[in-house]
């Protein structure tokens, strides 16, 4: 077999991790016929440029403008994980009576984590969420209007943002495609950052939850800064000293 080029073997890691989700060391190295310190420097060059991050003995890829996991995915992914995540964002819900969930596979288990023996009315822009909370006898639900994307079945654009922008909310649950100290929460599409911003802007308290995978990736849309959160859920996959780090630039750090 003739030699690949450090390009191509990236091209295919790339390739391999967005179809399965995360690449191993040890497989790359059988299937690409290199050794595995090749493999370890093509993931540190990926890494570099932004499209995978490395985990002990691999990497899983990074979303971004040109990549985007589906909802469907989502729902095979860390799932116990999220589950603790969001069971723990939905008990931050205090006295709030009205309520943004995001689209998303997380808080898409955050609305079914929602109390349902008192009245509360939640806005979302995701089919899934709404279709959760529809039949609940106390909620009710506000599904913003809009073009639908398909990955994620959640409505964008103009009538989205200016139906939101109408709303005070009291907690919005929000997700994000990667979330960086530097950086802030971020989505790879410049449509569904506006709808994130907009929701934030429209809340008085505003909640970020997602698995530890998420924590020092980077998007390609920037739509809040970890100040403006109240606070982070996660697990406790993410290191006590990386969750320390976040939460001096503001939010409370709550790991599960």
């Amino acid at each position: 077999m003739e030699a690949r080029t450090a390009e191509e073997r990236q091209r295919e890691i790339v390739q391999v991790a967005r179809a399965t989700g995360s690449v191993d060391v040890t497989a790359l190295a059988d299937r690409l016929g290199v050794a595995k310190e090749t493999v370890r420097r093509d993931l540190r060059a990926l890494e570099d440029h932004g499209l995978v991050r490395r985990t002990h003995g691999g990497a899983y890829p990074v979303e971004s403008a040109g990549f985007e996991t589906t909802l469907a995915f989502r729902a095979t992914s860390h799932v116990p994980e999220k589950r603790r995540i969001a069971a723990a964002a939905a008990e931050l819900l205090g006295d709030a009576e009205t309520v943004f969930v995001d689209e998303g596979f997380t808080p898409q288990l955050i609305a079914e984590a929602l109390p349902r023996d008192r009245p509360l009315t939640v806005v979302t822009a995701s089919l899934p969420v709404a279709g959760t909370l529809a039949e609940a006898e106390n909620v009710s639900v506000l599904l913003l209007g809009g073009r639908v994307r398909s990955g994620t079945l959640a409505t964008v654009d103009h009538w989205t943002t200016k139906m939101l922008a109408g709303f005070v909310v009291d907690l919005a649950f929000i997700g994000a495609n990667g979330i960086s100290r530097e950086h802030g929460l971020t989505t790879p599409d410049p449509a569904v950052c506006e709808v994130k911003a907009q929701a934030i802007r429209a809340a008085r308290r505003t909640v970020f939850a997602g698995v530890h995978t998420k924590f020092g990736a980077v998007s390609f849309c920037r739509f809040a800064e970890i100040g403006t959160l109240e606070a982070i859920v996660t697990s406790t996959m993410l290191p006590s000293a990386e969750a320390q780090r976040y939460s001096l630039l503001g939010p409370q750090i709550i790991r599960v």
